[in-house]
C-alpha cells in the first residue's frame, strides 16, 4: 500500500469512529480537534487555531460560528486589538471539550489493544520524528512536478 493511501485511509476510519462515540453531541467533523486545541489552549487567537489545526481561515470562521451557535465557545477581543478575536471555552464548551478528550482516549486505547505498550511507545518515538520531518519537508520545499 502507498503511504498517501494508509495515511488518508487512516484518518477516514479514525475520524469515522471518533464522530461515531460523539453522534449524542451533535458535534461536526471540524469541531473536536478545535475543541481539542482549545482545551490545552484557551483563549487562542483564530489564526493560532487555524495552524494548530491545519485549518484554512474560511473554514475555521464556518466551524468557529458553529460552535458560537452551540454556545461552545465565545469571541472576544483583548484590549487595544481591534483586529482579531481571542476564543475562549464557554462552560458548556469546556464539558463538551473534556468528552471530546475522552473520547480520543478511548480511541487510542482501542487502536493500539492488544499491541505491546513497547511497541506501542516505539512507534509513537518514530512516528513522531518521521511526522516532524515529513511536515517540514512539505512545508518548505517546492511540490515535486
Amino acid at each position: 500500500m502507498n503511504f498517501h493511501y494508509l495515511l488518508m485511509s487512516g484518518h477516514a476510519i479514525y475520524l469515522k469512529q471518533l464522530m461515531a462515540q460523539l453522534h449524542h453531541t451533535g458535534l461536526t467533523s471540524g469541531q473536536p480537534k478545535v475543541l481539542d486545541y482549545l482545551m490545552g489552549h484557551d483563549g487562542a487567537n483564530q489564526k493560532e487555531i487555524a495552524d494548530a489545526c491545519h485549518i484554512e481561515a474560511a473554514t475555521l470562521t464556518s466551524v468557529l460560528n458553529g460552535m458560537e451557535a452551540k454556545s461552545l465557545i465565545e469571541r472576544r477581543r483583548a484590549d487595544g486589538d481591534r483586529r482579531s478575536f481571542y476564543i475562549y471555552l464557554t462552560d458548556i464548551g469546556k464539558e463538551m471539550g473534556q468528552n471530546v478528550t475522552e473520547a480520543f482516549s478511548r480511541l487510542e486505547k482501542d487502536t493500539f489493544r492488544d499491541i505491546p505498550p513497547e511497541k506501542v511507545q516505539e512507534f509513537m518515538e518514530l512516528f513522531q520524528e518521521l511526522y516532524l520531518r515529513m511536515k517540514r519537508n512539505l512545508d518548505t520545499e517546492e511540490p515535486a512536478k
